[in-house]
């Protein structure tokens, strides 16, 4: 080992990424490495951003929308140039298991284009690694039962700590590139996530009328997304998606408005929409000055710009409403997350971290 120190930055929302760190801080510490660990979320300026010549540095964040979450995208974006380092990048994904067989997630551009923008800044990859720890997208799944979250993580602490050997022994082992095909074939969903699909999910989430004010939501998003409005959490566009809040609130009184989200795409898409385009005759104006091809990119830019203006004014009426019961129940009785058997996702207790 020819490293002088391990330095490990990271961002997790319900503890996956986080337990990934310490399994190879632990590592480290048996092989008597000194290692930092530093969590993003909680760096206050660009000049806290250290690095030192011959340190062996890993990133480590779940994967969101097929890609890095937009705290630790931009993070590597404006990460130092190299000092002769090494780096490892490990995405955490949505694992699953079905009977006996562990399942794959999927990558999409999270790995690639943070090792380009590392390599351009002059450093060595010599690890890319997904880990497929248990999916806690509980805005689309209930989450997995206790046995088999326990049973994925006994499995990726082993993948883990395998991959960890090999960094810390100066070896590469770029498994992620394995999954290259796949991986670009989703991209298309990746930009469309990035530009349209976060800002439409961080307002799909409320807190019912089960709700206690304790504030444990608001002082634990890790990207400080929750504000306080009408006396009850108001999610902003900062929101990450990362499901800390949902998982956490000790009277699951936060739900996802599926109702509400649905009901206002095809309120905006199929009404709006064409009440507008009629009104204003867009697609006229646009057709006359463009050619036929670029006409149909600006009126599809036209239209994202649109559904995401009303549906953010959709939801700052949606969060006034809430203040009155009926349509607090309304919209409680169509989200899927009320419901017993949806069960919120935990991670095994441990670090006590």
């Amino acid at each position: 080992m020819d490293f002088n120190q391990l330095k490990v930055f990271y961002f997790s929302g319900t503890g996956n990424a986080r337990h990934v760190v310490y399994w190879i801080e632990a590592l480290a510490k048996a092989e008597n490495l000194e290692s930092k660990i530093i969590d993003i979320s909680k760096l206050k300026s660009r000049r806290d951003i250290q690095t030192e010549a011959n340190n062996l540095i890993g990133f480590c964040s779940p994967t969101h929308g097929f890609n890095f979450p937009p705290i630790m995208f931009h993070f590597i974006l404006r990460f130092p140039r190299s000092k002769g380092n090494r780096v490892f990048i490990i995405n955490t994904r949505a694992g699953m298991k079905m009977g006996k067989y562990f399942l794959p997630g999927l990558s999409g551009i999270a790995q690639y284009f943070s090792a380009f923008v590392l390599w351009l800044k002059g450093y060595k990859i010599i690890g890319m690694h997904p880990i497929d720890l248990p999916s806690n997208w509980i805005s689309f799944h209930p989450g997995l039962k206790p046995k088999v979250v326990e049973s994925i993580y006994g499995k990726r602490k082993q993948e883990t700590e395998l991959f960890a050997q090999k960094i810390l022994s100066g070896k590469t082992d770029r498994k992620a590139l394995r999954d290259l095909i796949q991986d670009i074939a989703i991209t298309p969903v990746a930009a469309l996530y990035y530009t349209i699909g976060r800002f439409i999910l961080a307002k799909s989430f409320y807190a019912s009328r089960d709700c206690t004010n304790c504030m444990l939501c608001v002082n634990k998003c890790p990207v400080q997304a929750i504000k306080v409005i009408d006396k009850r959490p108001f999610w902003t566009y900062k929101c990450e998606s990362c499901m800390q809040c949902i998982n956490i609130c000790p009277e699951r009184a936060i739900e996802t408005a599926h109702g509400f989200v649905i009901g206002s795409y095809y309120l905006i898409s199929f009404v709006l929409l064409v009440l507008i385009y009629k009104w204003l005759e867009i697609s006229s104006i646009v057709n006359r000055f463009i050619s036929e091809w670029l006409s149909g990119f600006v009126q599809f830019f036209i239209d994202v710009v649109l559904i995401l203006l009303l549906f953010f004014s959709f939801y700052r009426i949606f969060h006034y409403l809430l203040r009155f019961k009926p349509f607090e129940r309304l919209i409680y009785f169509t989200s899927l997350t009320r419901f017993k058997f949806w069960r919120r996702y935990k991670t095994p207790n441990m670090f006590n971290v």
